[in-house]
């Protein structure tokens, strides 16, 4: 990005917003920044650990006190360190590393908390209780050994809402980390957020809480959202350091209670919207799913977006990966683009596949392909961290060499066989091994012969369909869910910038609907349908404030006349019918 010119609307906006955040901090009152995409929400959070160190930093030093700030990935973790010089007077953190860094020190405590939890019942059941043993936290996963049990990710969140009414825990906290600043606050856990607005929100000894984030930019399930609290601040950056004004007009006529300034108003860009509406043809049903009604067949879907890329191209636009990412809001014409397209016809549902909730798909992708990475570039203890558990006795030449044979040909089989051939493979050799549950659930689909006539259960039908498809479906699966393809969803851009985006919105998803989306926009959400409302919201507004340069949409399923009435609105009469694919 040019450098902003000192009279950039962006920028007087932006110190505003920034010049209350800093009297906040003086004041030791809590806040929260409300800062748009594109608005310098992270620059807007060093500059407040910045003044922090500057201005409580001798204090804190007196009191062997620091500032904690919290993060969601680790990446974030190392872009806040890099920009405060890894300062020692800010831990920079995770949620989980800095939860698990307080109530790990209450070991009586959490004891009887975990002894209580159902996913803890089985493994302490079989080890005579939790006893005496210490409570750690390492890889995430759960287990239970002489002296110890480890925590899955989830325990230590739970056991942090557990402990946060305990006045020790909450003075301890206080004392040893007097300034809170927790970024994207609104992804932070539901009931970790709860247990803080209650307990420390208000609270007269501190901790000051500052929260940086974008409630209009929640998607993950169980996360917190909105904050209010009447002992919290709140503070609106209206300023877009990303897009074009033509870009941040449209964000503007669709949020406009948080208007944003551009950084040049000489950076037009474009923005512009498709329908398919004028299309003749008899749309999807939803039969076996209704997710699927009013959306254009598979191979018309594709013919739209082939046509409308090659508009793009005659406007100008460069469609190479580095300048351009194609949104996928629908799995319409994803799968087939992608490579996946047998996986995504045996599931009813795309977030079986997409979100892994089946258990084959999520041992695939979650285990096996990363465990095959790890072993392909000789990190054998990574893999065999993923493979579930400490590695097994591997000290004499036959151990290493069955274990790196069994790999090489199961690294080989992946490419060129099916996933029937890869699980018959494992199932054989035994390194790896799949899980019990999986083995289970393979023998089952496997031996079920069922009543003459009768139709197997799902599960078994699924598993045997699965068996017949090249698992090189499941390795572009994989690299799609992971975001290493010029397409991508929703959760792999969040954060990002492209210079142009082109979004392709249809059905598939069962929990979005956009033409219902636009709808309620008109004439606002029906009662008990808010969250599904918000969700199609923030989804929506996330991928059309990624581009810095051009936006396009193309609608794949059919909208309805107020639904387009808002998108002529929004776009100021940028929407048109998309062109209709060329008969060959």
């Amino acid at each position: 990005m040019s450098a902003v010119p000192e009279a950039s609307p962006a920028l007087i906006a932006a110190r505003e917003a920034e010049a209350l955040v800093a009297q906040s901090l003086q004041d030791h009152r809590n806040f929260l920044l409300e800062a748009g995409a594109g608005a310098g929400k992270t620059y807007s959070l060093v500059e407040a650990l910045k003044y922090l160190i500057e201005h409580e930093g001798p204090k804190l030093r007196r009191n062997h006190q620091r500032i904690a700030c919290i993060t969601y990935t680790n990446a974030a973790t190392a872009v806040i360190n890099s920009r405060i010089d890894s300062n020692p007077l800010v831990v920079v953190d995770t949620i989980h590393a800095f939860c698990w860094s307080l109530v790990r020190r209450f070991q009586p405590a959490l004891r009887p908390l975990i002894a209580v939890m159902l996913e803890w019942e089985e493994k302490l059941a079989e080890a005579d209780g939790i006893g005496s043993r210490i409570v750690e936290y390492e890889l995430g996963h759960r287990r239970v050994t002489a002296d110890a049990v480890t925590l899955h990710h989830d325990d230590v969140l739970r056991l942090m809402v557990s402990l946060l009414p305990n006045v020790k825990f909450q003075a301890l906290l206080a004392q040893q980390y007097p300034f809170v600043l927790i970024d994207e606050y609104q992804d932070t856990d539901a009931a970790v957020m709860t247990g803080m607005s209650k307990h420390l929100l208000g609270r007269a000894t501190g901790p000051m809480i500052g929260l940086f984030g974008d409630h209009w930019q929640r998607i993950y399930d169980k996360t917190c959202g909105h904050v209010t609290h009447e002992a919290l601040t709140e503070i609106g950056k209206k300023a877009n350091f990303r897009s074009a004004t033509r870009i941040v007009d449209v964000l503007n006529r669709m949020r406009p209670e948080l208007p944003q300034a551009v950084m040049d108003e000489g950076f037009v860009g474009s923005a512009m919207a498709f329908h398919t509406n004028a299309w003749q043809g008899e749309r999807r049903s939803g039969a076996g799913g209704g997710h699927w009604r009013g959306d254009l067949p598979a191979d018309v879907a594709h013919a739209y977006l082939a046509t409308l890329i090659k508009k793009l191209e005659g406007d100008g636009w460069d469609l190479t990966p580095p300048r351009t990412k194609v949104l996928m809001l629908t799995h319409n014409v994803l799968a087939s683009e992608q490579g996946y397209d047998s996986i995504s016809k045996i599931f009813s549902y795309t977030d079986q596949y997409i979100k892994k909730e089946d258990p084959l798909i999520a041992f695939f992708c979650d285990v096996l392909e990363p465990a095959c990475t790890a072993f392909h570039h000789k990190r054998f203890g990574e893999m065999f961290s993923l493979l579930g558990g400490p590695a097994p006795a591997v000290s004499s030449h036959a151990d290493k060499f069955a274990w790196s044979s069994s790999m090489d040909g199961l690294i080989r089989i992946r490419l060129d066989g099916t996933i029937g051939q890869v699980l018959d493979y494992m199932l054989k050799h035994a390194r790896p091994q799949l899980p019990d549950a999986l083995l289970d659930a393979v023998h089952e689909a496997d031996e079920w012969n069922g009543e003459e006539g009768g139709e197997p259960p799902r599960r078994v039908r699924q598993l045997r369909q699965l068996r017949d498809v090249p698992y090189k479906e499941v390795i572009a699966l994989d690299r799609f869910i992971d975001g290493h393809t010029p397409f991508a969803t929703k959760h792999s851009v969040k954060g990002d910038e492209f210079e142009n985006v082109l979004i392709v919105l249809g059905r598939g998803w069962n929990k979005y609907n956009f033409d219902q989306f636009l709808q309620w926009s008109a004439e606002g959400a029906p009662a008990g349908k808010q969250d599904a409302f918000e969700r199609n919201r923030n989804l929506f507004y996330v991928c059309c404030s990624r581009p810095t340069t051009r936006l396009a949409l193309i609608f794949t399923q059919e909208l309805s006349d107020a639904s387009l009435a808002v998108l002529d609105n929004w776009f100021d009469g940028a929407m048109e019918p998309a062109p209709a694919p060329q008969e060959d």
